[in-house]
C-alpha cells in the first residue's frame, strides 16, 4: 500500500465524522511518528508532510553524509557510500533528504498504523461528542427519529448524525414517534458506556417543561417573568409557579395568553398534559390555596415544625382538591414543599382519593362501589363485611385497613 492509498482509505471516514483538516493532519502526523519510532528507534530528523484534502502525504528522512566507517549516530548520519546510492554526487558534510515509503515500514507496521489511526480518530470523535453535549446538557435540542430499539428506547439523530438515546421511561406516555419525524427533548445527561459516549434525552424532566416555557413565552425569555418551580406528572398534569417583579405584568395571563393561545403549543408538545399556571407568593397560606385550585378551601392550618398543612374544604370540594387519581394534591405537595392533608369541613375524615398513592385505584373503586367514599366509612365496617361486600381478598382488605388506620391515628 502506498501513501496515497492509505490516506484515501480514510477519506470517506473523515467526511462522515466531520473532522476538520487541521485536526486530521495532526492525528495523521502523530500516528506516523509513532510508527517511525518503532521502525527507526526515533522520529527525530523526519519531516512528515500531510495534505489529507488531496490524499497526499510524504515522509522525508534527513541525515548528514559522513565518511564510511565514521557513523556515530545512525539516526542523524549516513555513510557516503549509502548516500551515493540515493544520488551519486553527494559529498561528506552535505545534507541528504530521503523519502520513506510506507511500504518500507513493513506489513505488520502498516497494519498497526491503520489500527492506531482509526482508534485515534474514533477517540477524537468521542471526545468531540462529549464536549459538545456536556455544553448542551440542560438544554433542548431537536433531532430526527431514526429507529426504535425493542420498545425500550428511541434513537434520535441530530444534525451531525450523532446517535442520541431517548429511553422509554424518559418519554411521555402519549408519545408516538415515526421514523424521520422531528422530536424535541432535553439533553439530560452525557455518560460513557463501554468505549462510546451516550447522550440521554428526556421529555419527562420538569426542566423540559420549564425550557418550553422559555421558548414560547417572550416575557420569560426576556427575564420579565421568572419561573419559580415546575412539578409534573408527565402527560397528565403539571403546575408551574411564576412571578413577575414588574407590577404591570400579569405573569399568569402572559404565560397562558388570550384564550390559551400561548400555552396551547406547549400542551400539544406534551401530548395534552394539563398545565396549571399559578402566581408564586411567599405567603404560604395563599400559595397553598392557589396550588390546590380549582378547589375552594374553607381554612388552612400550617405546622411549620413538621412541614405539614391541613386544609379543610366543603364535602363537594374534596374531589377537586384531591384531583383525578390524587394528581392535584400530589402536585400541590411537591410545589409547596409541605405534606398536605385534605379534610372535610367540620370533620377529621379523609376522602379515599387521598390514599391513591398507597392504595390502587381499582381497590378504591371497589370500596366506593359499596358506598365507602371516605376513610371513616371504611373503618366503620368490619373486615368480614368489607370482604363480603367488595369481594376483595383478605390480604388486600387488611392492607387497606392498616393504611387508613395509620393515617387517621397519625
Amino acid at each position: 500500500m502506498d501513501n496515497l492509498a492509505l490516506i484515501d482509505s480514510f477519506s470517506e471516514f473523515k467526511e462522515s465524522k466531520k473532522i476538520d483538516r487541521v485536526t486530521l493532519t495532526a492525528i495523521l502526523e502523530e500516528v506516523f511518528r509513532t510508527a517511525l519510532k518503532k521502525k527507526f528507534g526515533t522520529d527525530d530528523n523526519f519531516n512528515i508532510i500531510v495534505n489529507p484534502d488531496k490524499g497526499d502525504m510524504q515522509i522525508w528522512r534527513n541525515r548528514v553524509v559522513v565518511a564510511d566507517g565514521e557513523v556515530e549516530d545512525p539516526a542523524a548520519q549516513i555513510p557516503l557510500s549509502e548516500a551515493r546510492k540515493i544520488q551519486d554526487d553527494f559529498e561528506v558534510g552535505e545534507d541528504v533528504s530521503e523519502e520513506v515509503k510506507i511500504a518500507d515500514l513493513g506489513r505488520r507496521a502498516i497494519l498497526a498504523l491503520r489500527q492506531n489511526l482509526q482508534a485515534r480518530i474514533f477517540e477524537h470523535d468521542n471526545a468531540t461528542i462529549m464536549k459538545r453535549f456536556e455544553n448542551l446538557q440542560g438544554t433542548i435540542i431537536t433531532g430526527e427519529v431514526h429507529h426504535d430499539v425493542r420498545h425500550k428506547m428511541t434513537i434520535i439523530h441530530d444534525d451531525y448524525q450523532n446517535e442520541l438515546v431517548l429511553p422509554r421511561e424518559e418519554q411521555i406516555p402519549g408519545d408516538v414517534f415515526r421514523k424521520g419525524e422531528p422530536v424535541r427533548a432535553l439533553v439530560k445527561s452525557v455518560e460513557i458506556r463501554g468505549t462510546k459516549p451516550s447522550v440521554i434525552l428526556s421529555r419527562t424532566d420538569p426542566r423540559f417543561l420549564e425550557l418550553l416555557f422559555e421558548q414560547e413565552i417572550p416575557e420569560i425569555a426576556d427575564g420579565l417573568i421568572m419561573i419559580k418551580k415546575v412539578v409534573r406528572i408527565p402527560g397528565e398534569k403539571a403546575k408551574v409557579a411564576v412571578e413577575s417583579y414588574d407590577d404591570r405584568i400579569d405573569p399568569v395571563g402572559a404565560c397562558v395568553g388570550m384564550k390559551g393561545s400561548r400555552i396551547h403549543g406547549i400542551v400539544r408538545e406534551l401530548c395534552g398534559e394539563n398545565i396549571d399556571v399559578i402566581n408564586y407568593t411567599t405567603n404560604l397560606q395563599l400559595y397553598v390555596t392557589r396550588a390546590l385550585a380549582p378547589a375552594h378551601l374553607s381554612s388552612v392550618e400550617i405546622d411549620e415544625e413538621k412541614r405539614h398543612i391541613s386544609v379543610y374544604v366543603a364535602p363537594d370540594e374534596v374531589s377537586k382538591a384531591i384531583g383525578k387519581n390524587g394528581q392535584n394534591i400530589r402536585l400541590a405537595t411537591k410545589l409547596v414543599g409541605y405534606e398536605i392533608d385534605v379534610y372535610r369541613e367540620g370533620s377529621d375524615d379523609l376522602d379515599l382519593s387521598e390514599f391513591s398513592d398507597e392504595i390502587e385505584q381499582w381497590v378504591i373503586d371497589a370500596l366506593r362501589g359499596i358506598g365507602c367514599d371516605s376513610a371513616k366509612s371504611v373503618l366503620e365496617l368490619s373486615k368480614e363485611e368489607l370482604i363480603r361486600r367488595t369481594d376483595l381478598e383478605e390480604e388486600t382488605v387488611d392492607y387497606v385497613i392498616n393504611v387508613i388506620s395509620s393515617e387517621l391515628e397519625g
